[in-house]
């Protein structure tokens, strides 16, 4: 039983304790079906997911329907759990994880996998579906990750590939029904095949993405849970579109969230003012993949500036490409905290540029960066990526210049070169993108163009940060897996592996002990060039009716 004497020894205390602003707790007399949406990762990165906002308070808006929530439990709380033999718990009632009918988990990236393990060991049930009978909860997932669920499909036993607004409620209903005529698991499990979005596998066939067509009729909640402790994005999030028009050959979030679909003006307008009523939040921050390609942008704007400029309420475009800051909202520019600025040109050099399909210039870049610098803007940080099909270290040349060009513009202003901050990620080749069948780099070439642009840097203003090459390594070989890996995801977490997303706590060498205790090459996933008639493990995923 979780008690005062425990929390008062754990850092961060409310992070299970519950009882938030707009927390729901429901009467257990009239429920007919218990969710409790599990996210892998500490209660502060979990709480500033959406996708869990928006399915909380679907589920809660149901009388039948009780949904909680359960984040993992950082590395103090889980010790004094296991030594006071405490089960992992919902936050709403403090009921152990094993009396839901359902727990659905969010698989927002790979390396979260050992977590869920963690989390369903601390709730006493079994990790394997296989082992798990009908007393046990059905055991779900979704998120990014389910787009080549393979990897874990021994653990789960079905998987949401989609939008889940509507399943949601489908799946609920179907379990419902279910249960009230005393159906197996096995009977259950074949009902819950036949919704769209699905995938069971223990029952393979071809699954569609479900996607939500118009997101003005789309669920949103206007009374999202306002947490006790400061989280990551601690502010109310909008999403005023869905979907990306752009087709970065390179990035998985444009595919998977296709097709492109907006919310329209006045329906965001409503929604900001109730969800405002309802939490008393000071920042708005819109929310999509590219919000500068909606096309009310300038209207939204302009009308919640006029709503709340009395409110003390900011609003913030977070996801603005370089050219929308130049043309089209200068006055964002001229505004704001002045204190730092995001752009992800992610290469240098043209060659780069159309390999990957992103045709950001670096002429519209120079320009942002100084208006930016003339109207008080202090810092630039830049995002690239290395390691991607055809590059060639005069395109890491290409990289140090851009970034060195941007820090010169600020002698425009005051003739004096900008600090720049530049991070450099890998590139990991993901499924359902146009290089799904491309070879990740080797770690040590990796280490290598690291150390190159490094030394191609000292002497600049330019302060370049590289993503740890192991971490990417692995996420490359669990993002491109099979069925076979799951003895991997296995063995690390019996090893001790957990919280691997956090770099402080990556440990590689267990990794790749569990690989070997496997028998299983991680090269074979991660750096190997797949055939044009190679069948994917993600391949029976349809994402689009063509």
């Amino acid at each position: 039983m979780l008690t005062e004497e425990v929390l008062l020894k754990v850092s961060k205390p409310a992070r299970y304790t519950g009882g938030e602003w707009n927390s729901v707790v429901k009467d257990r007399k009239d429920i007919r079906c218990k969710v409790a949406l599990a996210f892998p990762d500490v209660y502060e990165v979990g709480m500033s997911h959406l996708g869990l906002k928006i399915l909380y308070s679907l589920l809660n808006d149901r009388p039948d329907i009780a949904c909680e929530r359960v984040f993992a439990p950082w590395f103090d709380m889980e010790e004094a759990m296991r030594r006071e033999g405490i089960s992992l718990f919902g936050l709403e009632t403090k009921s152990p994880l094993g009396e839901f009918d359902i727990i659905g988990f969010s698989l927002q990236y790979e390396l979260s996998y050992t977590n869920v393990l963690n989390m369903l060991d601390l709730a006493g049930i079994p990790v394997f579906s296989a082992e798990r009978g009908d007393p046990y909860p059905l055991i779900i997932g979704g998120g990014p990750c389910a787009f080549n669920p393979e990897p874990m499909a021994d653990f789960f036993d079905c998987f949401l590939i989609g939008d889940g607004e509507e399943a949601a409620l489908e799946i609920a209903d179907v379990f419902i029904e279910s249960r009230n005529k005393g159906e197996k698991k096995e009977e259950l499990l074949k009902r819950l095949a036949g919704i769209e979005g699905i995938y069971v596998p223990s029952l393979p066939g071809k699954v569609k993405k479900r996607s939500v067509l118009d997101l003005d009729k789309a669920y949103y909640p206007e009374r999202p849970v306002v947490p006790y402790i400061e989280i990551v994005h601690d502010r109310i999030q909008l999403e005023i579109m869905r979907g990306c028009r752009r087709r970065c050959n390179f990035c998985q979030a444009g595919v998977i969230y296709r097709p492109n679909r907006q919310r329209s003006a006045e329906k965001i307008l409503s929604l900001a003012k109730k969800v405002y009523e309802n939490t008393g939040y000071d920042e708005i921050s819109l929310v999509s993949l590219s919000s500068g390609d909606h096309s009310q942008i300038m209207d939204i704007t302009a009308s919640l500036k006029r709503s709340f400029q009395d409110k003390g309420v900011g609003i913030s475009l977070p996801s603005l490409r370089a050219e929308d800051l130049v043309s089209r909202f200068p006055l964002e520019l001229a505004s704001g905290k002045h204190t730092g600025l995001t752009f992800a040109p992610e290469v240098g050099s043209e060659k780069m540029r159309k390999v990957i399909n992103k045709d950001i210039s670096p002429e519209t870049l120079k320009e942002c960066a100084y208006q930016a610098f003339k109207n008080g803007w202090r810092r630039i940080k830049l995002y690239f990526m290395i390691g991607l099909p055809e590059e060639d270290y005069s395109d890491l040349d290409a990289i140090v210049g851009l970034a060195k060009e941007i820090s010169e513009v600020k002698k425009k202003v005051d003739g004096r070169p900008a600090e720049i901050n530049a991070s450099v990620s890998v590139f990991i080749p993901k499924p359902h993108t146009r290089f799904e069948r491309a070879a990740m780099v080797p770690m040590d070439e990796i280490g290598r163009r690291q150390a190159y642009i490094r030394e191609k840097a000292r002497r600049t203003r330019v302060k370049f940060s590289f993503h740890d090459v192991r971490q990417s390594y692995l996420e490359a070989a669990l993002a491109r897996g099979d069925r076979s890996l799951g003895k991997v995801v296995y063995n690390a977490w019996k090893r001790g592996c957990k919280f691997d997303g956090w770099s402080e706590y990556f440990d590689f060498e267990k990794w790749k002990a569990a690989f070997n205790d496997a028998g299983i090459d991680a090269d074979h996933y991660a750096l190997r060039q797949r055939q044009e008639d190679e069948a994917l493990p993600w391949g029976f995923i349809n994402l689009f009716d063509t």
